[in-house]
């Protein structure tokens, strides 16, 4: 009859999620899934509010990266209204967006990620998490508080909140940074990169002890996304560049065309979209993005020290690395990235003028607005009557492009660790760390395809029929 076995919930997470195993009759994996249980409705939320409202709605999708969504919704605007912001406001919001990288990246890998690295994915899990992280080393668990306090500070002094920022709208933001403002901001920026320095000696070891697991668990080959700037890595502007297995670019495109390159589906067993490159088709479409596809798309990195780990990275992995587990290393890579420029803006001296806002034109249009959110790239769409009114919206949440290969990872890794129908704990731990490795936040990328939904409604009658009701 064979077997089924759930992972629910898959812990250590932004959002809801299970996993299912289908054994055969030997134990052995037939199949393996990975279900988004969440609903989410965001692109109707949007329909019929004004585009300068927008950016204050979409901060609710998220409490972990509000500023990626609040920042791709105003550059959305921005496009959709045909106006350039000036140079002062485009350096703040892009401060506040690597103010939410260092926050983001520091919580995914000192709270969520290091409990498996430290004690072994086959530790206790009474212990494999974040007390026992506070409890194995208190100095780095202070410290990574510490960190991620510093990146909040930055999104709180330019957003006005720390949490679901207020301040970017079209055409720019509401106000700009004082100088004292400045030099606290400028001391957390350098404080951060101390702090990563001191992840990253933490870390190297623990990627040395599990290179075996980090060249087998969860590992697929596809292509990768990311923004480039003159083939530097960038999280703000820039152009997209697909890149292809063997490191050769498939395409690089202006963001704002994205459609024309990216298609979206559905499967029957998740909430989340699959978008996958169009000319290409399914499923040999599939890509993905975040820390790992960014670090690989580049030419390189426009700062010295992050530049130098990502040297250090390709010596030991390659050009092209595909191990899942890298997403990990790259994370740190990107948070001493975001720690260096956010100090490079801070010494700008435009960063504190007073022009930070130039007046939108109300119209009919579409604009699309497009940034480097933490777990990849994140794509707004808006479509306006001539009054200003959102007519029609699309969002592809980072962790959809990364959807259909977390997927597939936990298939493969599934059919490779699962042989006798019994896994111990610490297995499936490992099915978990898959999920955990793209740093996944599934009730940030449940949204519909033109207002559908993927739901099966099944009615049980009086008479014990049953009726059957599906929306695709």
């Amino acid at each position: 009859m064979g077997q089924k076995i759930t992972i629910e919930p898959v812990s250590r997470i932004e959002g809801h999620a299970k996993i299912t195993i289908n054994l055969n009759d030997e134990g052995v994996v037939d199949d393996a899934h990975l279900h988004i249980v969440e609903m989410r409705g965001f692109e109707k939320l949007l329909q019929g509010r004004p585009i300068e409202d927008a950016q204050r709605i979409v901060t609710a999708i998220c409490g972990i990266c509000p500023v990626s969504h609040h920042l791709a919704s105003a550059k959305a605007a921005d496009n959709n209204t045909g106006i350039e912001i000036p140079r002062t406001a485009a350096l703040l919001r892009e401060l506040m967006h690597h103010g939410q990288m260092i926050h983001s990246h520091t919580l995914h890998f000192f709270y969520l990620a290091a409990p498996d690295l430290i004690f072994t994915p086959d530790a206790d899990p009474k212990k494999r998490n974040v007390f026992g992280v506070i409890e194995a080393n208190p100095e780095l668990a202070t410290q990574a508080v510490l960190n991620r306090k510093r990146g909040q500070m930055i999104i709180k002094i330019i957003g006005g909140r720390s949490i679901h920022p207020v301040t970017a709208k079209p055409g720019g933001l509401t106000k700009g940074i004082t100088e004292e403002q400045r030099q606290e901001m400028l001391k957390y920026a350098q404080e951060s990169i101390e702090f990563t320095k001191l992840g990253l000696e933490v870390a190297a070891p623990i990627f040395e002890q599990y290179i075996d697991v980090i060249k087998t668990l969860g590992v697929i080959e596809t292509p990768m996304m990311g923004l480039v700037k003159e083939g530097n890595l960038e999280m703000y502007d820039g152009t997209l560049r697909m890149m292809d297995k063997d490191a050769s670019i498939i395409k690089e495109f202006d963001p704002t065309k994205y459609a024309d390159y990216i298609q979206e589906k559905y499967q029957d067993f998740s909430y989340l979209k699959f978008p996958y490159w169009k000319e290409r088709g399914w499923p040999d479409g599939i890509y993905r993005v975040a820390p790992l596809a960014r670090v690989n798309v580049c030419d390189k990195i426009s700062t010295p020290l992050a530049n130098d780990m990502l040297t250090d990275f390709r010596n030991a992995f390659g050009r092209m690395p595909q191990q899942t587990l890298l997403y990990h290393y790259a994370r740190l890579i990107e948070m001493m990235y975001s720690s260096e420029r956010a100090v490079e803006i801070l010494n700008d001296p435009d960063v504190t003028g007073t022009d930070v806002w130039a007046k939108p034109e109300v119209r009919a249009a579409t604009g699309v607005g497009v940034v480097e959110a933490p777990r990849g790239t994140l794509i707004h769409e808006y479509t306006t009557d001539d009054a200003g009114y959102i007519t029609k919206a699309n969002l592809i949440v980072s962790t959809g492009h990364n959807n259909a290969a977390i997927d597939i990872g936990v298939r493969e890794a599934a059919k490779g660790l699962i042989k006798n129908g019994e896994p111990e704990e610490g297995l499936l731990n490992r099915l978990e760390m898959v999920v955990r490795a793209y740093d996944p936040c599934f009730s940030c990328a449940t949204h519909t395809i033109d207002g559908r939904w993927p739901i099966k409604l099944e009615l049980v009658m009086p008479d014990g029929s049953v009726r059957s009701y599906t929306n695709y």
